[in-house]
C-alpha cells in the first residue's frame, strides 16, 4: 500500500481568514489558500483546482498505461479537468468534473485510441474517488 499525505492549517474566520497548504514531497510549501482564491478569484489556490489538478494528472497517468497495455505511446497528453462546485443548501457540493483531454498520438488507430480514453476514465484512481458526475472531451490527434 501506498500512502501520501497532504496537510493545511487554517486561522481566522471563513471570509477574513486564511491558510496554508503543503504536500508531502514539498512540492507545496505553505501555499496560500482561502475564501476569495475559492470564491472571488482571489490569489492563492483553492481545494478545486488542487483536486482539478490531481484528476487531470492521474488521468494522463492513467491514459498512458492503457495506451502502453494497447502497445500505443503517446507523443503527448494534455488534460485539463474543471471542477464544478455548485450550491448545495446552505453549503457547496463538487457535482462534476469534466475532462478535456488532447492525445497526439501520429499513425494510431483514432478508434483506439479512444477507448484507451474510455478505459483510463474509468480506471484513473482519482475518477473512483470521486462521486461526482465525470464528462471528457476527447481530442484525439493521429
Amino acid at each position: 500500500m501506498i500512502k501520501k499525505s497532504g496537510s493545511a492549517h487554517w486561522h481566522g474566520g471563513i471570509k477574513d481568514g486564511g491558510g496554508t497548504i503543503s504536500t508531502q514531497t514539498g512540492v507545496l510549501k505553505e501555499a496560500p489558500y482561502g475564501f476569495k482564491a475559492r470564491f472571488e478569484g482571489g490569489p492563492g489556490t483553492n481545494p478545486e483546482e488542487l483536486i482539478g489538478a490531481a484528476h487531470a494528472a492521474c488521468f494522463s497517468m492513467a491514459l498512458s498505461l492503457m495506451l502502453g497495455n494497447a502497445n500505443m505511446k503517446a507523443e503527448s497528453i494534455a488534460t485539463t479537468a474543471t471542477v464544478s462546485l455548485d450550491q448545495d443548501g446552505d453549503g457547496f457540493t463538487i457535482k462534476a468534473v469534466h475532462l478535456d483531454t488532447t492525445v497526439k498520438i501520429p499513425g494510431a488507430d483514432k478508434a483506439a485510441v479512444e477507448k484507451a480514453i474510455a478505459d483510463a476514465k474509468a480506471g484513473c484512481p482519482v475518477s473512483k474517488l470521486l462521486k461526482a458526475e465525470i464528462t471528457i472531451t476527447p481530442n484525439v490527434e493521429v
